[in-house]
């Protein structure tokens, strides 16, 4: 792990939806409490240690400061924990009802998302 103590988290910048709301939070971040990795600008095969590319391109990720590794909606929780505005939520979603309803809502959109950006052959289509 980097000497960085900043989550970091791991984002297809090739996605429309995913650019704009990474974008949305970063405006937010005004502390600069978050790294913020394009992974579809990074071509090498691990983007991160026991993080591959593909998997990356897949669905989102976070580096916690403490070495874990978390995806999906536990990615998305720890992110709302440092963006103001969002730090009420965090602790909500983290509950296991609110976190496993996340999660499944996140999975349905990993199914769609291919049709509702228009990157229907990408990289992350076949690994959904």
């Amino acid at each position: 792990m980097s000497d960085d103590r900043r989550l970091t988290l791991f984002y297809d910048g090739a996605c429309p939806l995913c650019q704009r709301e990474v974008a949305f939070y970063a405006r937010l971040d005004r502390k600069g409490r978050i790294a913020w990795h394009d992974v579809s600008r990074d071509s090498r095969g691990m983007v991160a240690e026991g993080l591959p590319r593909r998997e990356a391109l897949r669905r989102i990720y976070v580096r916690c400061p403490d070495g874990r590794l978390l995806s999906g909606a536990r990615a998305f929780v720890e992110v709302w924990r440092l963006l103001p505005g969002f730090r009420w939520l965090a602790p909500v979603v983290a509950l296991p009802p609110f976190l496993w309803l996340a999660e499944g809502l996140y999975c349905a959109f990993l199914v769609i998302r291919p049709w509702l950006t228009g990157r229907r052959g990408c990289d992350c289509e076949d690994e959904v």
